[in-house]
């Protein structure tokens, strides 16, 4: 059985080091890579998701535990591969054109991936046909566009009909976010979905992904 609460501990440390134990341990005991992903990893960053939803953690601690989370996934990586592990499915991310903030895309890649998505992240500053090449490269089944400035949420509208134009009907499922980003302007520009913060993004994914 998985000790959630351990690696919930372990997540929080500044060292790796206990988290890297605790999956090493798993293992020697033979313990399943995946459920040590699922029950042990995921199931810790997801205490720690439901924590900054609820204002008890911060930003900071959020990019610790995906930081601890990240070092574990790298260990348990050459098994996983060998028993070719399920995902929920991939989501490409990334900050539209004139962008550099990524705070809050780190958040949601990071919270993506501890509720079991493989996640691109393609990083910050990304145009267009950047976000169109990464979409047909990995066939995602969400496409994640953040901005924080007004002036570059802008950018979103473009990508959306460059994406929708160019592949039609096997066009992802696409959310939007960031500071400057409504519900409204998302309907507006024909997103898929619209996250309010790091935690509803991982709500609505998951909803798209159901429909």
């Amino acid at each position: 059985m998985i000790d959630v609460e351990a690696f919930n501990k372990g997540l929080r440390e500044l060292d790796t080091s206990p988290i890297e134990r605790l999956v090493l341990e798993y293992l020697r005991q033979g313990i399943p890579a995946q459920k040590i992903l699922n029950d042990g990893l995921i199931g810790a960053m997801g205490i720690v998701g439901r924590e900054f939803k609820a204002k008890e953690i911060w930003v900071p601690d959020v990019l610790l535990a995906a930081r601890n989370m990240h070092k574990g996934i790298d260990i348990l990586k050459p098994a996983l591969l060998e028993g070719q592990a399920p995902t929920r499915g991939t989501l490409v991310i990334g900050t539209v054109y004139g962008d550099i903030h990524d705070i809050g895309k780190n958040i949601v890649s990071a919270l993506m991936e501890g509720s079991g998505f493989r996640v691109i992240d393609l990083g910050i500053n990304v145009p267009t046909d950047g976000f169109m090449a990464a979409v047909e490269k990995h066939e995602p089944a969400i496409l994640g566009l953040s901005a924080l400035l007004t002036t570059t949420m802008l950018e979103m509208e473009k990508v959306i009909a460059v994406v929708r134009k160019s592949i039609g009907d096997r066009a992802p499922k696409i959310i939007v976010g960031g500071a400057p980003v409504t519900r409204e302007f998302a309907h507006d520009i024909g997103a898929d979905g619209y996250g309010e913060d790091a935690i509803s993004g991982v709500e609505v994914a998951l909803r798209l992904l159901e429909k």
